[in-house]
């Protein structure tokens, strides 16, 4: 069982263009309407791999019903705390050769007592001793930044490991308070340690830099794969190139997430699962999350890294 945790949740709506003409008339050649918010990527990928999850979240407005009947149609059990406001929706729109521009919303401005019922569901469903607790995404107006942080401490009382994917203020709380995993993209970690990335060994450095003795870093980088760094080994896990444009990738990082976690070894062999998903992900359209048939054809390599390898060619 992973329990999965998103304080902003989504409806998302991915637009297909032909292509973004600033100020003009823009027509759109499909629509599609998915569950949205990083946490619940991650439960829709594990669902469909057949993996028991439970995604708590609050849910306002009637975005809010969208969302949980979306949920329902995708086989996905839901703890949902009410709110007052509404849940977001964000857009994204996908050009031909995948490029993808999203508008997301902030969400909803979430009350005190809200946030303490979303935090005692929480403890709640960490009484069952999941195999991990997931916190996941961006945090809503009006949230505390050391929202993760304080399930990071419940999950410890019951030694439930907790894996992080945030940014800035809160993935750092969250590592000082002994997160067991960090799954920051590139962008994100580069801004969390105020670093500029150039290379490998400068991910690998900053990743080091942020998480606690015995945790690990899953650093997601794009079409280059993604960097495990722990204690015991840094390695680099990339798929294989075969030719095919990018559909959307929107979701790909929590797929990622989701194929390392449902491995359940924490090691090169998860990494190289968890690659497998992500790269299944940006091949789906909108924020699809991958079954098995998608992630069977995806060859993923994996090796130690040259600390000197740079990120871009540029």
């Amino acid at each position: 069982m992973i329990v999965t945790v998103t304080p902003n949740p989504s409806v998302d709506r991915t637009v297909l263009v032909d292509g973004v003409a600033r100020g003009a008339v823009n027509r759109a050649r499909s629509i599609r309407v998915d569950p949205g918010g990083k946490g619940v990527n991650v439960s829709r990928a594990l669902t469909a791999h057949g993996t028991q999850t439970t995604a708590l979240l609050p849910l306002g407005g009637p975005e809010g019903h969208v969302l949980q009947a979306l949920l329902a149609d995708a086989g996905v059990n839901v703890v949902g705390v009410p709110i007052a406001a509404a849940t977001r929706s964000n857009i994204a729109i996908i050009e031909p050769d995948g490029t993808t521009t999203k508008v997301n919303e902030p969400g909803p401005t979430l009350q005190a007592g809200e946030q303490e019922q979303l935090l005692a569901a929480a403890t709640v469903l960490l009484d069952e001793r999941p195999d991990w607790l997931v916190c996941s995404g961006s945090l809503p107006p009006g949230a505390d930044i050391g929202f993760y942080a304080a399930l990071v401490t419940e999950a410890q009382k019951r030694r439930v490991p907790v894996a992080v994917d945030t940014t800035g203020g809160a993935l750092l709380l969250a590592a000082a308070a002994g997160a067991d995993l960090l799954k920051p993209n590139e962008e994100e970690l580069a801004h969390a340690t105020q670093r500029v990335l150039r290379t490998l060994g400068d991910v690998a450095s900053a990743a080091d830099e942020i998480r606690a003795p015995h945790a690990q870093v899953v650093v997601s980088l794009g079409p280059r794969g993604a960097l495990l760094v722990s204690e015991h080994a840094t390695v680099l896990a990339a798929a294989a190139t075969d030719g095919r444009t990018p559909v959307s990738t929107v979701g790909a990082g929590d797929s990622l997430l989701a194929g390392f976690l449902h491995a359940g070894t924490r090691d090169a062999a998860a990494l190289a699962v968890g690659v497998a998903w992500g790269t299944a992900a940006v091949y789906l359209p909108g924020s699809q999350m991958p079954g098995p048939a998608e992630v069977a054809g995806v060859d993923v390599a994996l090796s130690e890294p040259p600390e000197s390898q740079l990120l871009t060619t540029s």
